[in-house]
């Protein structure tokens, strides 16, 4: 039995690394399964919601000339727009790198005229001790003791001279590498800022358009009557919407874990952007209806925030809401923001509170730039002045 109990030893120890290995493969592999699916289930619900949003503009009759025209030329206002975010996004973040860049070459310089400065030390003080120095030391040969100690003398100095040189080669070279880094960055970042400027000319293009349909639209509306008609809002369509809506990620796996619940910040909910109120909860609208919701003025592009964490249920053009961006905050709370000029996130997409998910607008045919912002509870709207600090 003894002969064995090596051989059971080595057995004992390869299952005791083999099994756990092997629980850990089952464990990733199961996770990639689960993402797999998952990414399946929202595919179909992105597909299902813009079926939904289809069926919306159909039913009501969004299909009218004057409504598809406004929404043709938003949508295509909004990708500009949208080209243009992700732009500046870049340049800034190319502007973090290219400063990064010239920190790390200013602190190279300052590295290198120390080390210099060192070196220059060394050379002096070997000049010092003078030239051929070890040389008559060792011809002279009557004090070992000196001998010795100029020699260890030498040794030191032509060491630290050598290693202080190699320190300032590689130094030398890092900043040559930099400022090679620092050259293609530059490169870079004139070349996204250009693309900046071209898409910003587009974007101007785009937004002189879209002033140039709604004026014609007005001339041909000629009553309020005919314009709320074509462009206006109905309560009935948005809460049809929403009962589609409900319950639409019911089988998407959580992903935000430790979040507080959207009742427990009534009061606390931070704006979605600070401007003056136009429109309040309850007042007429310009249609006449009482808005179920806030209509805030600020200047086109301005960023949206979301109020609170949740998932992107909605993202696309809602007639009288111009392009419509719904959160579902779980619960039966939802927070809708309209009248966007781009929307920045799309359907399933999860988001965290104070997140820029849209830019401000005047989409849906709104005369003045601003954003729509409404909160739904168990389906019902609710004054969100109540929940906001």
């Amino acid at each position: 039995m003894r002969r064995y109990l090596p051989a059971l030893c080595c057995l004992a120890a390869v299952l005791a690394c083999a099994f756990p290995a092997r629980a850990q493969d089952a464990g990733e592999a199961q996770r990639a399964a689960q993402e797999q699916e998952t990414r399946k289930k929202l595919d179909a619900v992105r597909a299902e919601l813009r079926q939904l949003a289809e069926q919306q503009r159909v039913a009501g009759g969004e299909r009218d000339e004057a409504a598809r025209a406004l929404r043709d030329k938003e949508l295509a206002l909004a990708a500009v727009a949208r080209d243009v975010q992700a732009l500046d996004t870049q340049v800034a973040a190319q502007q973090a790198r290219l400063d990064e860049l010239d920190a790390g070459k200013a602190k190279l310089d300052r590295t290198l005229a120390q080390q210099r400065a060192a070196l220059g030390g060394l050379l002096r003080s070997a000049y010092a001790l003078g030239r051929g120095e070890e040389l008559k030391l060792l011809l002279q040969q009557d004090d070992v003791a000196a001998i010795s100690r100029v020699l260890a003398y030498h040794r030191y100095f032509q060491r630290a001279q050598v290693e202080q040189i190699e320190r300032l080669r590689a130094d030398l070279q890092r900043l040559a590498d930099v400022q090679e880094e620092i050259r293609h960055a530059a490169d870079e970042l004139a070349a996204t800022r250009d693309a900046r400027r071209q898409e910003g000319a587009k974007l101007d293009a785009e937004r002189a358009g879209r002033a140039e349909l709604l004026g014609q639209l007005e001339a041909k509306m000629k009553d309020q009557a005919a314009r709320i008609a074509a462009l206006g809002r109905n309560e009935a369509e948005l809460g049809s919407l929403l009962e589609r809506l409900r319950d639409v990620f019911a089988d998407i796996p959580e992903q935000i874990a430790g979040a507080a619940s959207f009742a427990s910040q009534r009061g606390r909910l931070a704006w979605p952007l600070q401007g003056r109120i136009v429109t309040p909860f309850g007042a007429p609208d310009e249609s006449g209806r009482r808005s179920s919701g806030l209509l805030l003025a600020a200047k086109t592009g301005s960023a949206v925030h979301a109020v609170s964490h949740g998932r992107v249920a909605f993202a696309d053009w809602l007639r009288g809401y111009g392009l419509m961006l719904i959160i579902d905050h779980g619960d039966g709370y939802l927070s809708l923001y309209g009248c966007n000029e781009t929307l920045l996130k799309d359907v399933g997409d999860w988001v965290d509170a104070g997140e820029t998910i849209a830019t401000s607008g005047a989409s849906g045919g709104q005369k003045v730039a601003g954003l729509y912002f409404e909160l739904r509870a168990k389906g019902k709207a609710v004054d969100p002045r109540g929940w906001l600090r």
